[in-house]
């Protein structure tokens, strides 16, 4: 396994987009060159079959199949972090048993949504999957309605295998843990030029650098308040529908990925579509995509 000394050195990790041919089948060519973008751009790490990489619309098998083609093409030249967790405990343990005997370099674990549980229940979930090997811990109270607090992350940081917390809570939150020799990483991409000049944290996990990863480089290389302020726009616009449409939506925009979406997710309207494509233009020699493309919401392929 990934030493985790090594593992908290990674201050870019993309939670990459996974892409599909028209039918909704799995894109893995266009899988291959997104991933190779980030390499090239100089990104630490990727989070496979994470929120934006859709592993809530995977069946398991198509899952934990992504996370061993990324192991098997990627891992040595950026950190592999498959996104195991489940709001079912013994599912969690399952994938994440699977996903570090193909090689993966740690875990991202999250706590169980919809079908809550007492905090006890929450740490001894956690306890469970942090046995097996290294992890992220992930709160996302919007999404799953329940804010590991403090008092959690504390107890979970005992663990040998917890590497740290990526924090959507924001950065004053931050900003305590890392007094507390507790490794953040932010999970909200219009606060981490902050997060990282300010709140000294470790990095950020993104969604915007799926599109303009040299920039977010630059961004947590050193404090550049101009360029974050250019950014802040097309990052506002990007979260203008639930993660991930909007990235879905940009990348097809620029030629990266075909324009194809699974259910439940659909494209921005053709109103957004425009507003995106004018906050692009301004990135344009910097997106991921050979150009950028006129699309209409009609131009979209929607499948199961």
């Amino acid at each position: 396994m990934t030493n985790i000394a090594t593992i908290k050195q990674a201050s870019l990790i993309t939670a990459i987009k996974t892409p599909y041919h028209s039918n909704g089948e799995i894109d893995l060519p266009t899988y291959d060159m997104l991933v190779e973008k980030q390499i090239e751009a100089g990104v630490d790490g990727i989070i496979v079959g994470g929120t934006t990489g859709e592993g809530q619309l995977m069946n398991w098998e198509e899952h934990l199949m992504l996370i061993a083609h990324s192991v098997n093409k990627f891992k040595g030249q950026l950190l592999i972090i498959g996104n195991t967790g489940s709001n079912n405990t013994k599912e969690a343990i399952k994938a994440t048993e699977y996903g570090f005997a193909t090689g993966m370099d740690a875990a991202l674990q999250i706590n169980p949504y919809y079908g809550r549980t007492s905090n006890q229940g929450v740490i001894a979930h956690f306890e469970r999957v942090l046995a097996i090997g290294p992890a992220f811990i992930y709160n996302v109270p919007g999404r799953t309605g329940q804010d590991l607090t403090p008092d959690i992350i504390e107890q979970l940081a005992q663990s040998e295998n917890f590497i740290g917390v990526k924090e959507c809570a924001g950065n004053e939150r931050i900003e305590y843990y890392e007094s507390k020799g507790i490794a953040c990483w932010s999970g909200n991409d219009d606060e981490a030029h902050e997060s990282r000049h300010k709140a000294k944290s470790h990095g950020v996990i993104s969604v915007t650098s799926n599109l303009i990863p040299c920039v977010f480089r630059e961004l947590m290389d050193r404090e550049n308040n101009e360029l974050n302020d250019q950014c802040q726009q097309l990052m506002a616009w990007l979260f203008c529908e639930p993660n991930p449409i909007a990235i879905n939506t940009a990348l097809a925009l620029s030629g990266a990925v075909k324009p194809v979406f699974r259910l439940p997710y659909v494209p921005l309207n053709n109103q957004q579509i425009e507003t995106g494509m004018g906050l692009m233009r301004q990135f344009e020699d910097k997106l991921v995509g050979d150009s950028l493309n006129q699309l209409a919401q009609s131009d979209f392929i929607v499948t199961p």
